[in-house]
């Protein structure tokens, strides 16, 4: 039995770069996602507000990162011993991507991206 298949890479490359823009924007939405669970901690807003951004510089490689570039994020990420003001996010506390990673929001970055993929195609 032979078999013999020819494959279209035009549509793969275009594929490829819509994927690359659905993970920006599932990016972005896991970032609003993030602000709107009132789970980082909120003194002035410049951790939640202004620094944490999606670095897309390697998107067409396949990754995008949400960073934190302020010096005392790693320190406030990995110590839920400190005691959290919760008086503007009612939930602030330590490792707020947890969640996303191994909690019940495990499943939201899939559901995400599969929704703007199906958008886009």
């Amino acid at each position: 039995m032979k078999v013999s298949a020819k494959l279209n890479h035009k549509n793969i490359a275009y594929v490829k770069k819509l994927a690359n823009q659905a993970l920006v924007e599932t990016a972005d939405e896991v970032k609003s996602n993030l602000q709107q669970s009132q789970t980082m901690p909120f003194d002035t807003g410049e951790l939640q507000n202004r620094s944490t951004f999606v670095d897309d510089s390697k998107k067409n490689s396949g990754k995008v990162s949400i960073v934190s570039d302020t010096p005392y994020a790693r320190r406030l990420y990995f110590h839920p011993e400190y005691n959290f003001k919760q008086d503007k996010n009612a939930k602030a506390g330590a490792m707020w991507f947890e969640p996303y990673a191994n909690g019940n929001k495990k499943t939201y970055v899939k559901r995400t991206f599969a929704k703007i993929m199906r958008g886009k195609l």
